[in-house]
C-alpha cells in the first residue's frame, strides 16, 4: 500500500501502527462475517504469517516496518502522486489511471472542475 499523509500533531510511526492495527482487525472480522469464497485460505495464510512473529497474535496481516520518504517540494509531491496514480495500470490492475475505484486521480485530471481547488504545499 503507498500512501501519501502528514500531520502536524501525530508521528508517522503512530499513524501506521494505528492504521494497520484497526485494518488488521477489520479484515479478519470481514473474511470471517462475509461470503467470501476464500475465507479458509485467507485466514490460514494469516495464521501462519503470525506463527512467523513472535507477537502473541493470532493472524498477521501487514509486514512490519514502514518506508517513509520526505516529499519537501512541489515537484517531488507531484512525481509520487503520478506514480501512485500510474502504479496500478503498470501491476496491470486496471487499464487506465481513472479505473481504480479508491484512486485521487480524478482530482488531478485536467478536464475534471475540481483542479483548481486543489493545491500542493510542501510539507516542510
Amino acid at each position: 500500500m503507498h500512501l501519501i499523509i502528514s500531520s502536524q500533531e501525530n508521528k508517522l510511526q503512530d499513524i501506521i501502527r494505528d492504521l494497520k492495527k484497526h485494518t488488521s482487525k477489520e479484515f479478519i472480522k470481514a473474511i470471517k462475517e462475509l461470503p467470501e469464497s476464500r475465507k479458509e485460505w485467507l485466514l490460514a495464510k494469516f495464521s501462519y504469517a503470525s506463527k512467523l512473529v513472535k507477537k502473541g497474535v493470532s493472524y498477521k496481516v501487514w509486514k512490519d516496518g514502514y518506508h517513509p520518504v520526505i516529499l519537501n517540494t512541489s515537484k517531488n509531491i507531484e512525481q509520487h502522486i503520478n506514480y501512485l496514480h500510474y502504479n496500478l495500470v503498470a501491476s496491470e490492475l486496471v487499464y487506465h489511471k481513472r479505473d481504480w475505484k479508491n484512486s485521487s486521480y480524478s482530482i488531478y485530471e485536467e478536464d475534471n472542475l475540481e483542479i483548481s481547488s486543489v493545491k500542493v504545499h510542501p510539507l516542510w
